[in-house]
């Protein structure tokens, strides 16, 4: 359970940070939604019934991220879970030479989650210093081990912020800190309608039609669970997948 909790979700506008904020919240956590699109936000905390309050907030930018953390403390205390699920995913034959693409899916799914990582790792590293339960959840991808044409920078992206996640433990663990990657496979979020490769897109949709794919609320429903361990327990590296995506 998250009863008490404070919990940082970036990524809260849609997808597995919504569905993820909506899940703690649900559990008794209070909810700091992070994301870029305000009236999204500001909507899904009215839907948490006073649990949740709406930061706007771009993970590339590092003030933006310190403004996030200090508006958090100010109105809930020092987070002790926080889930870096903000993400983008734009595949293109690296051919294609899409430098604008590449820079955007590294700046978000690693050098974002860096941010977010220097802006609240004290509070975590604090919370834990207390006795109290901390956590840190990357939202990763399969994409972090396994190999698909057209998706080698999002991949690379996601294995750096796995091998990230592992690195981190080797810190915040023996502090107290647990540290999970959560690598879903194929999963219902808006991710997919950012393509701008129309046979790429196709190709996704295929794949929809043929594999039952993951919910963000199936997600979400991990990281509740990573997260409401016995104290003393880290599920350091989860990977979770349709069950009809081979």
């Amino acid at each position: 359970m998250s009863e008490s909790r404070i919990a940082v979700v970036t990524g809260a506008a849609s997808g597995i940070g919504a569905a993820t904020a909506r899940r703690l919240a649900a559990d008794g956590a209070r909810v700091a939604l992070l994301g870029r699109r305000g009236h999204r936000l500001t909507e899904l905390a009215r839907q948490l019934d006073g649990r949740g309050l709406a930061i706007i907030t771009d993970v590339t930018d590092p003030a933006a991220v310190d403004a996030a953390a200090a508006a958090v403390h100010d109105a809930f205390g020092p987070a002790d879970i926080v889930v870096n699920a903000a993400g983008v995913m734009l595949p293109n034959p690296i051919g294609a030479g899409r430098t604008d693409e590449w820079a955007r899916m590294i700046d978000t799914n690693l050098t974002g989650a860096l941010h977010v990582m220097r802006a609240f790792g004290p509070g975590l590293l604090g919370a834990a210093a207390q006795g109290r339960p901390a956590d840190l959840v990357n939202v990763s991808s399969i994409g972090a081990h396994l190999a698909f044409p057209d998706y080698a920078v999002y991949s690379a992206t996601k294995a750096a912020l796995s091998m990230l996640s592992e690195s981190v433990r080797t810190e915040f663990g023996p502090q107290r800190v647990r540290v999970t990657a959560i690598e879903p496979g194929l999963t219902r979020t808006e991710l997919g309608e950012h393509l701008d490769n129309a046979a790429l897109s196709r190709q996704l949709a295929a794949m929809f039609e043929v594999i039952d794919a993951l919910s963000a609320e199936d997600v979400a429903d991990l990281i509740a669970y990573v997260t409401s361990r016995p104290r003393h327990v880290n599920l350091s590296r989860l990977v979770v997948l349709p069950v009809n995506q081979a």
